[in-house]
């Protein structure tokens, strides 16, 4: 699914002001260079503060190059959500250790942006008045192939998207594949930090579980790998969201691999059709099957056989081998779906990428090189798990709900498999054995204005208040990539307690651990946004 789309980047940009200023520190006094820096700073915004001058000064005296830097010429008046001071765009690691230290030097905090598809923009904007900056990683986004022992294996800068990661793996190891979402415009610095989950998740768990390894910067501005790190940190940026306590530019992921023919189906079917009692069934059956088999089911409307539009449900599946197999799997497991030969697409593992990437008919994989997010309608999502499936009746009313909207789109994934296996707590991600199905709602508009946002958020709220009866209790959980504000923010004191409220709904019992290893690097809150985890002091 694709995610929201950051704002747009302004205009006003400094790559020439870096050499400038570049040059200024290296030929002139202290004195001479802040009054030209001064001058330079108030050309471009005449609200440029002092604090922002030091840390531009810092910054061109930290870094052994320039940087290339954006200016979003703020006013002091501008209304929530807050947009940064500076946007850079590092070119190297050493870029983002000379940010780090001269930002906190500053008191400045920051944001940072992989892909750009945070659900609630937290790379990109602030509820906050407290300045801060920017680090858009986009230009860091090298993929080299290693190896480790017996396992293939991948380094991949955090600026890179899947569609990235997955044209370097098809281009250098063909029939291999790593198991991550399916929008090719994602981030991985951002997707795996917060577990990453897509159509293999049940054949070989979350992206998180295929890290090895990982570079980062942390708040002192070192750059660490997972040796020096340690094991804690190295547990927390694994599902925990990375942005609470460091930067990474780069991971270590495991590739395995997969069969050359894999057969594809699209099933659509209509309330009149018997939709709802194939999903009841659905439902009971798609955690346990077959490793190899994964089907999800995708709510939307769509259009009818007889003209206009019905709500329509789809099974749509992967399976790592031919038809053959598959319609034996069927048979066994969900023969009221009637599968047959004519829904099946028996393609390489090539055209699957491209497929679910949503290229179905692209012929070249450059396609997913594409990094610009299209998508800019309105847009509001919320998130859910299943710990028991759900009756009829619930599943009535999902579908009443889905009648009321002109765009409702609802995901339900099955987990089981191998990522049921991994202990609870292996990871921060908690949603392991006993989460059954995760669920996505997910609503866009075209219209614009308070009273359009109002009215469709309204519809999401009456959705997510008829399905609390069927979901997890105590918490009721939530998944970290889709985030999701209503579940709560850091106030103003930003405390543990406070937080537990979000936090555990995300994380369950690791949370604690997390606020503690947060204590452990990072305990003064440097990376701070308003769902990072705060501090646990013993």
């Amino acid at each position: 699914m694709r995610r929201k789309s950051p704002p747009p980047r302004p205009a006003a940009t400094l790559p020439s002001l870096t050499l400038i200023l570049f040059s200024l520190l290296t030929t002139t006094t202290t004195t001479t260079t802040t009054s030209s820096l001064s001058t330079i700073t108030s050309s471009l915004s005449t609200n440029a503060s002092s604090q922002q001058l030091q840390f531009l000064k810092c910054l061109f005296l930290t870094s052994p190059t320039p940087i290339p830097t954006t200016n979003p010429l703020l006013t002091p008046s501008l209304s929530s959500p807050y947009q940064p001071i500076f946007v850079l765009h590092p070119n190297t690691f050493d870029h983002v250790e000379a940010t780090v230290k001269c930002a906190k030097a500053h008191h400045l905090q920051i944001r940072t942006r992989s892909g750009g598809h945070d659900y609630a923009n937290l790379s990109s904007v602030s509820l906050s008045v407290k300045p801060f900056l920017v680090l858009d990683l986009a230009n860091l986004r090298a993929i080299t192939v290693a190896h480790d022992r017996t396992n293939l294996a991948m380094w991949v800068q955090a600026g890179a998207t899947l569609g990235e990661l997955y044209h370097a793996i098809l281009t250098h190891a063909p029939n291999h594949a790593f198991p991550a979402g399916l929008c090719p415009t994602v981030g991985v610095g951002g997707h795996i930090s917060g577990g990453g989950f897509g159509l293999l998740v049940r054949k070989f768990g979350l992206a998180a579980d295929n890290v090895l390894d990982a570079l980062i910067v942390d708040s002192k501005g070192r750059i660490l790998s997972r040796e020096t790190m340690g094991e804690d940190l190295f547990w927390a940026i694994r599902g925990g969201g990375a942005a609470s306590f460091c930067i990474v530019l780069s991971w270590k992921l495991m590739i395995h691999p997969v069969p050359e023919i894999v057969t594809i189906f699209n099933i659509h079917k209509t309330h009149d059709e018997r939709a709802i009692a194939l999903i009841h069934k659905w439902n009971l059956i798609a955690y346990k099957l077959p490793r190899n088999l994964f089907i999800r089911v995708l709510l939307q409307r769509l259009p009818a056989k007889k003209g206009g539009t019905a709500i329509t449900t789809t099974f749509q599946s992967l399976y790592l081998g031919n038809y053959s197999k598959l319609k034996g799997a069927m048979n066994q497991w969900f023969p009221e779906l009637r599968f047959s030969q004519s829904d099946a697409m028996e393609m390489s593992w090539r055209q699957a990428v491209l497929f679910f990437s949503g290229y179905k008919n692209a012929t070249s994989i450059d396609v997913l090189l594409d990094r610009v997010n299209k998508d800019h309608l309105g847009f509001k999502a919320k998130s859910d798990y299943l710990t028991r499936p759900m009756p009829k009746r619930g599943l009535q009313g999902l579908w009443e709900w889905m009648e009321k909207e002109e765009k409702p789109f609802v995901i339900i994934d099955p987990y089981g498999g191998k990522v049921a296996e991994i202990a609870e707590d292996e990871t921060p991600f908690p949603h392991r054995a006993g989460s059954l199905y995760n669920i996505q709602y997910i609503l866009k508009w075209e219209g614009e204005g308070a009273e359009e946002k109002k009215k469709h958020e309204e519809w999401i709220w009456g959705l997510y208040n008829h399905m609390e009866r069927y979901v997890s209790k105590k918490p009721r959980a939530a998944y970290l990539n889709y985030r999701d504000l209503d579940l709560g923010i850091n106030g103003r004191f930003g405390g543990y307690e406070e937080a537990r409220v979000w936090g555990e709904k995300y994380f369950k019992g690791n949370f604690r651990r997390l606020a503690m290893v947060k204590a452990e690097v990072d305990s003064g809150d440097f990376f701070w946004n308003e769902q990072s985890i705060p501090p646990l002091r013993p």
